[in-house]
């Protein structure tokens, strides 16, 4: 019998295969590292961290999809007190409320998909609350300018990320422990997991001859696997900044930068698994243009931090840099939608996840729907009857 090939063991890449497990297809999942989880993973030590700002939002359809299967575990949202402690930094100083335009323009209803978001939000609460918009939507986005994006692509993600009650949920723990059970489950329906084997063209090749294979990597690496130089599609250019600080109190919660894309939390607020007691754990992630140094983004980060974290460089017991770099989800130009991005059925057997795809959602939430949708179509070419179809909205 046939069986279905996944390469990558990231979110979509586990999702494919629990999908077409699920429905008794035999299963082999390939993954180059020696863990699973691709940019789900956390770190290892004493500070638990991934790679950039990870939730799991409330409304979001893998939330019900994992915990139909008793998947979802423990999940950690932002005390009340917590979410007093959100502080916007706006012409050099930390302010606790934003422009009141700014939450107009969160209450609107769809934007255009033609024009472009600051061109369209301007048009609607005026340039200075646009422009705060646009730098507020840098957390969901890791772009150095959401406002020359889609007006419908950013302001779908401004009412979501700025909804009441806050949508975002996270896994205690980190990641790792969404990525264990999953993995766990994948095991249980009898899906073969090799860890540490790399995927080229020519063992791509091979693969396919032996049925369907859905390629769940990122996109520059399915590029190069598929040998398909139309495999494009933008992303965002991110700088991470993490700290571990001593604890403090009166610490704000966030700092949202308004005067550019930037967004500081302490995420041992909402979990304080992820760091020894004691201590808490800071992440700063700056924006960066194509062409601008990471030690810029450090500098912005560092500035911010003086304001809303007195005394933090003596209070830091461990710190780490790191960019991101067309690694942070897809970003729609004005005139385009998720459906005008890389298929996910590339033809002749192979299919396409992760979330530089054509599928809908936000963040993560890309990766979940294009893996299920590449599952489903994997088992129609086995002549399989799949159990339901990538949700479409």
């Amino acid at each position: 019998m046939q069986r279905i090939h996944v390469v990558g063991g990231g979110l979509a890449g586990l999702t494919a295969a629990i999908t077409a497990a699920e429905s008794r297809v035999p299963v082999t999942l390939h993954e180059a590292h020696h863990t699973l989880g691709g940019r789900a993973r956390t770190s290892d030590g004493r500070y638990l961290t991934n790679e950039g700002p990870h939730a799991l939002y409330r409304r979001g359809p893998h939330r019900t999809w994992l915990q139909q299967r008793g998947l979802l575990g423990p999940l950690a949202s932002v005390p009340p007190l917590e979410g007093a402690r959100f502080l916007f930094h706006r012409g050099g100083t930390l302010r606790r409320t934003p422009p009141l335009g700014m939450l107009r323009l969160a209450r609107r209803g769809p934007a255009p998909v033609d024009a472009d978001f600051l061109s369209w939000a301007g048009g609607q609460v005026g340039e200075a609350a646009a422009r705060a918009a646009a730098h507020y939507m840098g957390v969901a986005l890791f772009h150095h300018d959401p406002g020359s994006l889609s007006a419908a692509f950013v302001q779908e993600r401004l009412r979501r990320a700025t909804a009441l009650p806050p949508e975002a949920r996270y896994p205690v723990g980190g990641w790792a422990q969404l990525i264990e059970r999953m993995a766990a489950r994948a095991w249980d329906l009898g899906v073969r997991i090799r860890t540490g084997t790399r995927v080229g063209p020519r063992e791509l090749a091979g693969l396919r001859r032996g049925g369907p294979v859905v390629v769940a990597t990122q996109l520059d690496s399915a590029r190069t696997l598929l040998e398909d130089p139309t495999l494009t599609w933008d992303s965002g250019r991110t700088a991470l900044l993490d700290l571990a600080l001593r604890t403090r109190r009166g610490d704000p919660f966030v700092v949202s930068d308004l005067d550019a894309p930037g967004w500081i939390e302490r995420f041992t607020a909402q979990d304080p698994t992820l760091a020894p007691p004691g201590e808490q754990l800071v992440q700063a992630q700056i924006p960066l243009a194509p062409d601008t140094p990471r030690a810029d983004a450090v500098r912005r980060a560092e500035g911010m931090l003086d304001l809303g974290f007195p005394g933090w460089r003596e209070r830091t017991t461990w710190r780490r840099e790191a960019l991101a770099s067309g690694r942070t989800g897809a970003v729609d130009k004005p005139g385009t939608t998720w459906r005008d991005r890389p298929a996910v059925d590339r033809g002749d057997g192979i299919l396409l996840a992760g979330d530089q795809v054509a599928a809908p959602g936000l963040l993560s939430e890309v990766s979940f729907n294009s893996g299920i949708e590449a599952a489903v179509l994997a088992m129609k070419l086995l002549g399989t009857t799949a159990p339901t179809a990538t949700p479409t909205a």
